[in-house]
């Protein structure tokens, strides 16, 4: 079933499947994220609805912390059968391309706009993508988007960037990212990054609020601008052997279900930023950003090898088109 079938399905009251509930189907769904985390809750919520529009019929039973395994073998096994589910984010990429569409800078304004990606045929496209890997994409759930903080000034236009050495996972886009945005890209592991933001090693880092928040970089950083450069959603994705042994009720459920939760997952999402935001009010000079000048200055990117060759000039083309992106 398509990501736009089981999206136009997401509205459908989901009632109780009849003669089902005796033989039980159990669904271990994988995550590398840890329990409290926002896939644990989302995962849960899935749990709920599932449960309760099959009679119990499925048993959805959550593995977070990768306790099936790595993610990478998790995703491969979904195709040999050996695994049932896993929600993931960068980590598909490797198996699905079309994915690092999310890796491009200032693509996705807003949430509103991921959905609108999603019910589109890019969003068909990038689900078109799975085919032949094993596996089937079910939904795209969110996970938020990536803010610049740093000790030196506010980021609000592109020039603000000029000289800034920026920390950056290692990822060959994202370093080409904010070199050509004018910063200094300084790939560093997470672990370091708090000691050399207070050491004066780099000037700033990129990474959602939510993690300014929790690993407590507001002590080191001054400045935190809402740049939203980079949107990463999660993907529900099953393996083939698994769809394959469901019946045709319990299969359209479980697509149907892990869909109607896509726009709850957003809206949670949108909740939290700002909740967390106004908790960091306090701890971090906060501002926006001119957002048109940094998605004019990220357009060279959108050409760029980098990001072309992995992504597809197609599938770059079909998402533009979608967003209204000239």
């Amino acid at each position: 079933m398509s990501l736009l079938r089981t999206t136009a399905l997401a509205g459908a009251v989901l009632i109780a499947l009849p003669g089902v509930a005796a033989a039980q189907s159990v669904l271990q769904i994988n995550s590398s994220l840890p329990e409290g985390s926002f896939a644990h809750v989302f995962l849960q919520e899935y749990e709920t609805r599932l449960e309760a529009a099959t009679g119990g019929a499925i048993d959805v039973q959550i593995f977070m912390g990768n306790t099936l395994g790595s993610e990478e073998d998790v995703l491969a096994g979904l195709g040999l059968g050996t695994h049932q589910a896993s929600l993931s984010a960068s980590a598909v990429a490797q198996i699905n391309p079309r994915t690092a569409i999310f890796d491009l800078p200032y693509l996705f304004e807003d949430r509103a706009a991921v959905q609108t990606f999603a019910a589109s045929p890019a969003g068909e496209m990038l689900a078109e993508g799975f085919e032949g890997t094993g596996m089937v994409l079910a939904a795209m759930w969110d996970n938020g988007f990536r803010q610049i903080t740093n000790d030196v000034r506010p980021i609000v236009v592109p020039a603000d960037l000029e000289g800034l050495k920026i920390r950056t996972p290692t990822s060959r886009q994202r370093v080409e990212m904010f070199n050509t945005l004018g910063a200094n890209a300084t790939p560093l592991s997470f672990g370091e990054v708090y000691s050399a933001l207070d050491q004066g090693v780099i000037d700033g880092q990129e990474n959602p609020a939510q993690i300014v928040e929790s690993a407590r970089l507001y002590e080191v950083q001054a400045y935190m601008s809402l740049s939203n450069h980079v949107y990463l959603p999660t993907f529900l994705v099953f393996g083939e052997p698994y769809l394959a042994g469901l019946e045709p009720d319990l299969r359209d459920a479980v697509m149907t279900v892990a869909a109607e939760v896509a726009p709850w997952t957003f809206e949670w999402g949108d909740t939290t930023d700002a909740e967390v935001v106004a908790a960091l009010a306090d701890r971090i000079a906060i501002n926006e950003i001119d957002f048109a000048a940094f998605q004019a200055a990220a357009a060279p990117l959108y050409e760029s090898p980098t990001f072309v060759d992995v992504i597809g000039a197609d599938m770059i083309a079909a998402t533009r088109d979608a967003l209204g992106i000239q």
